[in-house]
């Protein structure tokens, strides 16, 4: 065990409530000392549940509070700019949820506070923590397939969201809200992604047009080396959360990710049954565990995050990038955001 950490938690929704579980119970070097969020009830009942002795209505008080070291940034995307800045502005470590906002521009001045301060910033992209996507390059690192040449990617949610936080201005859109996973890893894996084209609509919930939005999307996309790639992403995987990747290579096949939630296959006469994964939280829960001890690992042994803000922006530039494609209907140029 390290050295104790003082966390101030921003945020306690609920991806907030499940990290202060993660730190609280399975994070040793974490030291949860306050929480703060715009909604006291909800801070208050978080602070009660998992013993965290200060609670604030706002993210300024929390980041001002002279026992925090650092802040994990759980809130609304839309707030995470003011967040980070003025978390960077007090000399706070900082670990940013993704997306780490909705706009490049703001993304790009956070970048510039945690360099003008000398900030130590991780980017949360928990699958980048899960086993089956961590073996999966690991392998490719190895040389186990030989040149890796095509990427396909898959994410599909298991139900609708609401319709007001599918509004673009909420979420996003979309692709961003779903999509900037499965770009990190295809990033990860196999380099720069130099352009995209993306096709797609409301096809299961029309209700989702009536706000901008869709439910199905596909991305075709080429790499800087000319390698190619493809993700699709759904709302309507109805049977569960079913996310998945292959890596295609010169020698061979990776494929990573799963759908049964339970080691356990009941086979009777009327056929052969599993369980499914029901959400992120059920299939990414130790993720989420391991990308929260590797920043304070990182914070407190001065090594450089797995995760850094510069892939935070990257993956939310070719999501912009590749909404600006669906909107257009054309082939875009990453750099081009």
């Amino acid at each position: 065990m390290g050295k104790k950490v003082n966390i101030g938690l921003i945020g306690t929704g609920r991806l907030g409530s499940m990290y202060a579980e993660f730190l609280v119970q399975r994070v040793p070097d974490a030291n949860v000392v306050a929480a703060a969020d715009l909604f006291p009830d909800r801070v208050n009942s978080v602070s009660e549940k998992y013993d965290i002795p200060t609670q604030y209505d706002n993210h300024l008080d929390l980041i001002n509070d002279g026992n925090v070291d650092a802040v994990i940034v759980v809130a609304t995307t839309s707030n995470h700019k003011e967040i980070v800045i003025d978390a960077a502005k007090a000399g706070k470590s900082i670990f940013c949820e993704k997306p780490m906002t909705l706009d490049l521009k703001d993304a790009r001045e956070m970048q510039s506070a945690i360099k003008q301060h000398g900030i130590f910033y991780q980017q949360g992209y928990m699958r980048r923590f899960d086993k089956s996507f961590a073996a999966l390059k690991q392998k490719i690192d190895q040389g186990v397939i030989g040149e890796p040449v095509v990427f396909r990617g898959s994410s599909r949610d298991p139900y609708l969201p609401t319709l007001e936080y599918l509004r673009p201005e909420n979420s996003g859109g979309q692709i961003i809200d779903q999509a900037v996973h499965d770009f990190d890893i295809a990033r990860w894996c196999m380099g720069e992604i130099d352009s995209v084209y993306s096709i797609g609509c409301a096809l299961a919930y029309p209700e989702a047009a009536s706000v901008g939005d869709t439910d199905n999307v596909i991305m075709s996309f080429k790499y800087a080396s000319n390698a190619l790639g493809e993700i699709d992403i759904s709302r309507n995987g109805v049977y569960g959360y079913d996310i998945r990747a292959e890596v295609l290579g010169t020698k061979g096949s990776l494929m990573a990710g799963y759908l049964k939630d339970t080691p356990l296959l009941v086979m009777t006469k009327e056929g052969v049954t599993h369980d499914v994964i029901p959400y992120f939280p059920e299939r990414f829960y130790e993720a989420y565990v391991s990308q929260l001890i590797d920043y304070l690992n990182n914070l407190t042994r001065g090594l450089d995050p797995l995760v850094t803000i510069e892939d935070g922006i990257a993956g939310l530039q070719i999501a912009v990038a590749a909404t600006d494609s669906l909107k257009k209907d054309k082939v875009v140029k990453v750099s081009d955001y």
